[in-house]
């Protein structure tokens, strides 16, 4: 007798996030098939501690994050697919509503879910961080992430949906933290621009960190957000700067491939 087939299957890559990891994976050992893509560069226990969740554990050279996302989605067989990062976590609320909509015969082939991030001991609800929708549940046939070095997302075809109980996203327990991705994504994301053909002008470089610390802070109400709000604009606007600095330095030739 062949095995019932899959309604949902759970997606995560990772790499050195054992400080993560479990928590994640104990929120969703509900899911019958947990895939989880572990970069070959890891240092840590993030392999082992996979393992004691799902045997569907594939220990991958660095494909990209689109690229290793789609190879998990390559080894998923469900009707259904619920990506995650590792260092999210599905709240008891969200699992309820996951079941019943994969369940129901709606029209939608895809969920958005409002994403709930903790930074450094506090829970974010401004800043024009929540609710930060983010397209996590979809059908698996449908779906492909798109080719980009940061922050890539779901390409999907037909008409989606949302969902109200958040994934609880563990961003940055602490600054060094946050710091130690910001060098590698501030270089991606001027790699990327510096693909798509755009150009570096001074006046971004002055005007579009103001901006974002105005919006953030000011429109986006960060001041309720306590100290972390404040930080939260001020590191964002360094973000931006940054990422536009290393857009001069790609253009003058001396930027790609440093560290």
């Amino acid at each position: 007798m062949s095995e019932k087939p899959v309604k949902l299957s759970a997606i995560i890559i990772a790499r050195d996030e054992e400080n993560n990891i479990r928590v994640c994976l104990e929120s969703i050992k509900w899911i019958k098939e947990i895939i989880v893509v572990v970069d070959s560069r890891t240092t840590d226990r993030t392999e082992k501690i996979a393992r004691e969740y799902t045997s569907h554990v594939f220990m991958v050279e660095w494909l990209g994050y689109a690229g290793s996302k789609n190879y998990a989605l390559e080894q998923a067989s469900g009707e259904w697919v619920l990506w995650l990062d590792a260092d999210e976590v599905v709240s008891p609320s969200l699992e309820f509503e996951i079941q019943r909509v994969i369940h129901e015969n709606e029209a939608y082939v895809g969920y958005e879910i409002p994403r709930l991030a903790y930074f450094v001991g506090r829970w974010i609800y401004h800043s024009g961080w929540y609710p930060g929708y983010v397209l996590r549940l979809f059908k698996r046939e449908q779906a492909r992430f798109k080719s980009v070095l940061v922050h890539e997302g779901v390409e999907i075809e037909g008409p989606i949906g949302r969902l109200r109980a958040n994934i609880h996203h563990y961003t940055d327990r602490n600054i060094r933290h946050y710091f130690s991705k910001f060098n590698q994504f501030t270089s991606l994301a001027a790699e990327e621009m510096a693909n798509q053909g755009k150009h570096f002008r001074v006046m971004d470089l002055i005007f579009r960190p103001f901006f974002i610390f105005i919006k953030m802070y000011f429109l986006r109400r960060g001041y309720f957000d306590g100290l972390q709000g404040f930080m939260l604009a001020v590191f964002s606007a360094s973000y931006v700067f940054t990422k536009y600095a290393k857009l001069w330095e790609l253009e003058q030739g001396f930027g790609r491939g440093t560290s």
